[in-house]
């Protein structure tokens, strides 16, 4: 892929990966560093990515990795009251990637494509309920109604399986 070609996808994008890495590093300028070391790196790969797609696919891994990697860094010197209540942050970190692991697989097995495409709008990209409706050509009420539906099947097939 080209120099301009790679800059110009990451750039288009930078909102929807600046929105993942939040999600897992919620100081803004954490979120931003983390974005720039995932375009440092794939600038270094640029000659192996053939499309758009793929490019943003291993941008996506990429800053996600790179968030819970700065995450398994960041450790709280603290002295556990009693065992019971010792979560160490890598434990913590890795339920929340085994977690979010688990909805990506259900959002992608159970939900109808265009309510998968509602929710990665929504939650991954942040678009507001107008922009989805629009990009989707529906009514945002019907937007919200989906999405409200793809977020209970979510909810009901994660606590069944938590059973």
């Amino acid at each position: 892929m080209s120099e301009e070609q790679l800059t110009r996808t990451f750039t288009a994008m930078r909102r929807k990966f600046l929105h993942i890495a939040t999600l897992f590093l919620p100081q803004k300028e954490d979120a931003e560093d983390a974005l720039q070391d995932a375009f440092v790196k794939l600038w270094s790969r640029r000659d192996n990515i053939n499309s758009d797609k793929e490019a943003e696919a291993l941008t996506t891994t990429t800053v996600k990795n790179i968030c819970i990697d700065k995450l398994r860094k960041q450790k709280i010197d603290t002295v556990p009251i009693d065992e019971e209540h010792d979560d160490s942050p890598e434990e913590n970190n890795e339920e929340r990637e085994t977690l979010l692991q688990e909805v990506e697989a259900i959002i992608n097995k159970e939900l109808t494509p265009q309510q998968q495409k509602i929710i990665s709008a929504r939650e991954y990209d942040g678009k507001s309920i107008e922009e989805i409706a629009s990009d989707l050509n529906m009514q945002p009420a019907a937007v919200r109604m989906q999405l409200s539906r793809a977020r209970n099947k979510i909810r009901e097939i994660y606590k069944q399986r938590e059973q």
